[in-house]
């Protein structure tokens, strides 16, 4: 028998758009308040034994902007040093076109948007993904140790399978 991972629905609704974002939370991420209007929700994601700290699960939403698919693929591929090459992939889920970077190395993004300190913490992975829509697309960033983002690797797949825009 397969444990049930998938719990919940949660609808992001965002003003002067026809259309929604939804998806299926598993059931071991904890949902907290988005940090900010532009966060459509926000996840913990436990720590793997061992790990220093639990991942992180952030949907975001800029009203339609956001930059292109590639621009933002770059963009968190510069948030890591890294001797291997990211893993790029392509998917189409409920009519959506899903683009997805897979990277992992020294994650060194800067600690605040605009900021100049920037972290320093090595053996970390980020998965990645565009999520273009008829409304605009959103971003979707699972970040924290690598153990941890590797055992949450197939809630993760399944939680991108049940996008969907309504």
């Amino acid at each position: 028998m397969l444990p049930v991972l998938l719990i919940s629905v949660v609808l992001a609704t965002h003003t002067g758009q026809a259309g929604t974002l939804t998806f299926t939370t598993p059931a071991a991420w904890t949902g907290r308040a988005p940090a900010s209007s532009m966060r459509v929700a926000e996840f913990v994601v436990p720590r793997a034994p061992g790990d220093p700290e639990d991942g992180e699960l952030i949907v975001y939403y800029f009203g339609g902007g956001g930059g292109s698919v590639e621009a933002n693929l770059q963009r968190w591929t510069s948030q890591f040093e890294s001797a291997k090459a990211p893993i790029r992939t392509s998917s189409v889920v409920n009519g959506l076109t899903l683009t997805s970077l897979d990277v992992s190395g020294t994650y060194v993004a800067e600690v605040t948007p605009g900021s100049t300190e920037r972290h320093n913490k090595p053996a970390f992975r980020m998965r990645a993904t565009v999520v273009e829509t008829g409304k605009g697309p959103y971003f979707i960033k699972l970040t924290g140790p690598a153990a941890t983002i590797d055992k949450a690797g197939a809630a993760f797949d399944q939680f991108l399978q049940s996008l969907a825009f309504r």
